[in-house]
């Protein structure tokens, strides 16, 4: 197992196999009760899987001397570094069927012995899978060939550190491997942030985020990490370089946009220039219900072409917000946030829950003053948010098929969209299971020309045969999708579970043209095989 720092002086164990801290995952009786939500499930939850149990073998490579002092071959560290922490990833552990388990864990500490080490791979037709936090929930940080002598996690963890904080212009120079606690911790003192925070912040690193375009919480403005970056540090095994720290250059194809959401398939992001934001100061939220879902996002498209900005715009429909414990009434919910480093932002919260009530919400009570919560149905989102991903391992405990999936489409396509998923992904889900499926939709991130729909599939599945269930409802939902012309994800990255709808949506021209990047920048094609092209 690994450990992982929850903030400064403090540390708690990582789980190998689910998501996030051992200490936080549901105790066995948590699961049981959780299980008797989904008619179908097992009686007992499923044991939580050892290491000891995988028959991990022994490498199949050594490293020279000169190498060898910057990996491990420790059983635990190998299986931390086998798999990323989605559904199918979580059952395959529990059912002791982890797929290839890296030979070999290195963690260098500066570019020169990453390049060394892509430099031997490359010589010795070994594969290197670039691993942050480990959290991908796309199978991007596993293996899933047969065609390379080993398999090497190149964990940058190692490098954690903010190196240069440019307080002028409000920028820092940070090193890829620093997980979101950490990064933020070495902020805290200049009174700046970064302001991205996944769901996945801290269990994920810069360099993760850079190289999926991760979305952050933030519902509107700066969505993406792509917003936040002046320059990137790129070591490939054709040569390291940098790009120019600008605020915004018309220089041609942005080289920074080569590498951002290349996941690891053209080089290894190794450091960034990031833009900056004070702290912020004045905060306020509040929660309105809709009656009517339709209703609802009328008034979210409102909120999104106003100019009023929230930095979070949730709108729960009524599984969701019971899920969540916002709303046990079967109303949506819209959970609805603003935040300042300068001014109060009453003054617009009040203003998005006069465009909510327009378009039929009810409710929508402020806070009086500073970060509490307005109401109950914004603290429970807020836990509720939180606590989830532990709860769907919980579920697999039990036999459950639990996962989400994420898009984006124009308003004109997404009402017509989130009712095809709840129709075909749940007609397939029962089809795969032959038991009764829930499908939850929340919208995530809004924009003035269309939305990111977050949907959530349960169901209880047969004994043995949760992977291949989710596969065909997996399948089914990315037809959907790529009927309607949404993107195949929005801020989850491609990954293998992906591919499919990303070859797609992808331009055939453009395809053409990652393919020769790839020939020049990986000629021995070892970085991360078949994420983004075969």
């Amino acid at each position: 197992m690994s450990a992982s720092p929850s903030g400064p002086g403090t540390s708690r164990t990582r789980s190998w196999w689910g998501w996030g801290y051992t200490d936080a995952h549901p105790d066995d009786a948590e699961c049981v009760a959780l299980g008797a939500l989904l008619p179908g499930t097992l009686a007992r939850p499923l044991p939580v899987p050892r290491v000891a149990d995988l028959k991990i073998g022994r490498p199949g490579v050594t490293l020279p001397a000169a190498l060898a002092h910057l990996v491990t071959t420790d059983p635990d560290a190998r299986a931390a570094h086998a798999m990323g922490k989605a559904y199918r990833d979580v059952i395959r552990a529990l059912r002791g069927r982890p797929g290839r388990i890296p030979d070999l864990v290195a963690r260098p500490t500066d570019d020169r012995e990453v390049a060394d080490l892509l430099d031997w791979a490359g010589g010795q037709g070994v594969a290197v899978i670039p691993f942050g936090g480990g959290s991908s929930v796309v199978g991007g940080v596993e293996y899933r060939g047969d065609t390379h002598r080993a398999v090497l996690s190149l964990d940058l963890t190692s490098t954690d550190q903010v190196l240069e904080v440019d307080t002028v212009s409000r920028s820092a120079r940070i090193r890829a491997g620093a997980l979101g606690p950490v990064l933020e911790a070495q902020l805290r003192p200049h009174g700046l942030t970064l302001r991205h925070f996944p769901q996945s912040f801290e269990f994920s690193t810069l360099g993760g985020w850079l190289a999926t375009r991760a979305g952050g919480h933030y519902a509107t403005g700066r969505t993406h990490i792509d917003d936040f970056v002046q320059s990137l540090r790129v070591v490939t095994p054709a040569g390291a370089g940098t790009s120019w720290r600008l605020p915004a250059s018309g220089a041609g194809p942005s080289p920074d946009r080569l590498f951002l959401g290349s996941e690891g398939a053209l080089g290894v992001i190794t450091e960034a220039w990031m833009r900056l934001q004070e702290r912020p100061r004045h905060k306020a939220s509040a929660s309105a219900a809709f009656a009517d879902f339709g209703q609802a996002l009328e008034a979210v498209r409102a909120i999104a072409r106003s100019d009023l900005s929230p930095a979070n715009c949730r709108l729960l429909d009524p599984g969701e917000a019971l899920l969540s414990g916002a709303s046990h009434h079967g109303s949506s919910v819209l959970v609805l946030g603003f935040e300042s480093a300068t001014a109060p932002v009453d003054g617009r919260l009040a203003s998005a829950l006069e465009l909510a009530r327009a378009h039929g919400g009810r409710g929508g009570r402020p806070a009086a003053a500073g970060d509490a919560p307005a109401d109950t149905a914004v603290s429970a989102w807020r836990s509720a948010f939180l606590r989830m991903p532990y709860l769907r391992d919980g579920l697999a405990r039990m036999g459950a098929v639990v996962e989400t999936f994420e898009t984006a489409a124009t308003w004109d396509r997404v009402p017509a969209l989130i009712d095809a998923v709840r129709t075909e992904v749940g007609s397939a889900a029962f089809k795969a299971t032959g038991n009764p499926a829930t499908v939850n939709c929340r919208l995530t991130h809004v924009y003035p020309d269309g939305a990111a729909p977050y949907f959530t599939v349960a169901v209880a599945g047969r004994p043995g045969d949760e992977v291949r269930i989710w596969d065909d409802i997996k399948a089914a939902a990315s037809d959907v999708l790529h009927r309607h012309r949404a993107t195949i994800t929005h801020h989850h990255a491609v990954g293998r579970d992906h591919r499919p709808g990303y070859d797609l949506q992808r331009p055939d021209p453009f395809a053409l043209a990652l393919r020769a990047a790839k020939d020049a920048l990986d000629p021995h094609r070892i970085l991360n095989p078949g994420v983004l092209i075969d």
